[in-house]
């Protein structure tokens, strides 16, 4: 007799993704002129045998009549079932081998494609229990074995009783089948796994509610992957972040809010107390109070490039790493940037505002071609870099400035200060960071070393340009036109009025904060920024982090990962490993980083920690964060 923890675990919609007969029949019925409606039929049916509104007899029955499928669709079938199983199961293959043992798979599905699937997962046939398709000499699907205690109704808890399992017996499915294991007397617990399904009869029923195995591994101790299971970290996301961002983050198997628009301080100080991970664009601003109640934070994520709106240095003593898109969005606002220079050299928005008035006004008066003219950058980071390219690229000629000591790229010309730039271009256009320095670094003076009809273009921080003054240089003349993207007051959300003083001036491009709005750059953020805090959180990676020390760690292999943030001051590395000196542990790798505020160490260790060991690396002094993976 088996003694100790006992796991039945669901085959249909819990090790896998899907039901299996759903999928066979996409492929038995691919040719058949009926197939919508039979492959619906199939489905209402799958969905009324789970919820327990059909007995499972007679939903078996109907399926196989319906699918008329063949053995070697069955072998189509395996394939495609190989990469459906459950992303939390996949992440955890390890508690599979490590266990399999005292690992059960009792489904009312079929051997004939379960145990090919679960055997890569280190379960034997001998612990599968299912039902037996019955084959013709054409080796078609004709039936089931009825014989079969699975093929009747109560055939999972008719299993375990035949089993005579001992020890404790915790089940987890998706479906009616599973609680009645549990109603029937025969297990200790009925978790209810809803990563791939959730059926509101059966959580209702349920012990735990189970959204992936890492929580099921986490209750019962039995994590070998994470210190902490992804169900439990929350993510909150500000700000319209796009749906692809939302989506890695659920299939990662976090609990993901989103919130279409900003938060003001008080909202976001109240709303962050449980949150894990949040991520924002430019509106929302974490300040010292936001973070003052985000005791649960582990990581910011800036869908956008700058940070500027991030309390940083206070990031940095709570230990949450920051991580942004700095390249994502950068070929998007070039192009609306080349866009808005030619618009503006032309005239073209006042000329297409008067069309829709229904004047006719054909004039070459104040309209010119770019090419030849002087292109003035100031910041030749990212963006400014490859707007000088195509810039040069289209016949501009282009100067740059930068307080950063940077190579040019091409014909480009580098000036030496922000007055010889602006004196010498025919358009100006601003690519600089948040910082707080920046603000009116465009301001009255500044303007008034301008060309007389020269152009600006502000593409980077609402507060970079004195709008006042700006509004003075266009009404006067001195300027001949302005596109502005980014003000110094912006609505939070779609909803609140647009309000500023270059409203209804001539030659004046006004847009709302869209430089980086294609959906291409949207997409490229919503994968990159996720890609990074997952792997933060996974692996301890720091790699583009903006206020940790960068960190490329190798992949960990056969060994525990020590995450640990501190205060940079001398000796915390030697009471580190002190500490792990102490318990006798051997270290297989270290990396050390530190910045001028915090450092970084993660220690690789080969052999198993005990909690002791885990609150002395907490009471080091200097201690700003410590976590565990794997």
């Amino acid at each position: 007799m088996l003694t100790g923890k006992k796991f039945i675990i669901d085959f249909d919609s819990t090790f896998t993704q899907v039901e299996a007969l759903d999928i066979l029949g996409e492929i038995s019925l691919k040719n058949d002129v009926n197939r919508d409606q039979k492959l619906k039929s199939i489905k209402d049916i799958t969905d009324g045998g789970m919820e327990g509104t059909v007995t499972f007899r007679e939903s078996l029955e109907k399926r196989v009549d319906l699918l008329k499928a063949t053995k070697a669709q069955i072998g189509e079938l395996v394939e495609v079932l190989k990469s459906k199983v459950s992303t939390s199961f996949q992440r955890n293959k390890e508690f599979f081998v490590e266990n399999a043992e005292n690992i059960y798979i009792i489904s009312n599905g079929f051997k004939d494609f379960i145990t090919p699937i679960v055997g890569e997962f280190g379960i034997s046939p001998d612990n599968v229990f299912a039902n037996d398709f019955v084959y013709d000499e054409n080796e078609n699907i004709v039936d089931f074995n009825r014989d079969n205690v699975l093929s009747k109704n109560g055939g999972k808890s008719e299993t375990i009783k035949r089993l005579k399992l001992e020890g404790d017996i915790y089940v987890i499915g998706d479906g009616y089948t599973d609680y009645e294991i549990k109603a029937a007397g025969l297990a200790n617990k009925f978790y209810a796994f809803t990563e791939n399904v959730e059926r509101l009869k059966v959580t209702s029923l349920a012990d735990h509610i189970a959204p992936s195995l890492d929580e099921i591994l986490y209750i019962n101790k039995m994590n070998k992957k994470y210190s902490y299971p992804k169900s439990r970290i929350n993510v909150l996301l500000l700000e319209n972040v796009h749906p692809i961002a939302v989506e890695l983050l659920q299939k990662e198997g976090y609990n993901v809010e989103v919130v279409t628009s900003a938060l003001n301080e008080e909202e976001l100080a109240e709303k962050i107390k449980n949150v894990s991970v949040l991520g924002i664009r430019s509106k929302t601003n974490v300040t010292k109070k936001v973070l003052e109640n985000a005791n649960r934070l582990i990581s910011i994520g800036a869908f956008c490039i700058g940070t500027n709106q991030i309390d940083l240095e206070t990031c940095q003593e709570k230990g949450i790493a920051v991580f942004n898109a700095p390249f994502s969005n950068t070929r998007s606002v070039v192009e609306l940037a080349i866009a808005e220079i030619i618009f503006l050299m032309r005239n073209l928005a006042d000329k297409s505002t008067a069309m829709h008035q229904g004047k006719w006004d054909k004039s070459a008066t104040g309209s010119f071609e770019i090419r030849g003219k002087k292109l003035g950058i100031v910041g030749y980071g990212n963006i400014g870099a490859q707007l000088s390219v195509l810039a040069e690229n289209m016949g501009l000629n282009v100067f740059y400035y930068d307080v950063i000591e940077r190579l040019a790229l091409g014909n480009a010309t580098k000036v030496d200060s922000l007055d010889e730039l602006l004196s010498l271009s025919d358009i100006v256009s601003l690519h600089v960071d948040g910082r707080k320095e920046n603000k009116n670094l465009i301001n009255r003076e500044k303007i008034a070393l301008m060309k007389q009809g020269a152009i600006l273009v502000n593409l980077s921080r609402g507060h970079v340009v004195e709008i006042g003054a700006l509004k003075d240089a266009i009404v006067s003349g001195h300027l001949a036109g302005t596109a502005v993207d980014v003000f110094p007051e912006e609505p939070k959300n779609n909803k609140e009025p647009f309000v500023s003083e270059l409203i209804g001036l001539p030659n004046t491009i006004l847009t709302p904060h869209i430089g980086g709005s294609t959906l291409e750059a949207q997409e490229n953020i919503a994968r990159f920024v996720p890609g990074k805090i997952m792997e933060y959180i996974n692996t301890g990676n720091t790699y583009n982090s903006v206020n940790f020390p960068n960190i490329q760690l190798p992949f960990l292999q056969s060994a525990h990962r020590l995450i640990h943030i501190h205060m940079n001051e001398p000796g915390v590395l030697a009471k580190i490993n002190l500490s792990l000196a102490n318990f006798n542990i051997n270290i297989v790798g270290q990396y050390l980083k530190t910045n001028e505020k915090i450092g970084y160490v993660i220690t690789d260790i080969d052999k198993a920690y005990s909690p002791e060991l885990i609150d002395a690396m907490k009471q080091i002094p200097g201690t700003i964060r410590f976590r565990v993976l794997y």
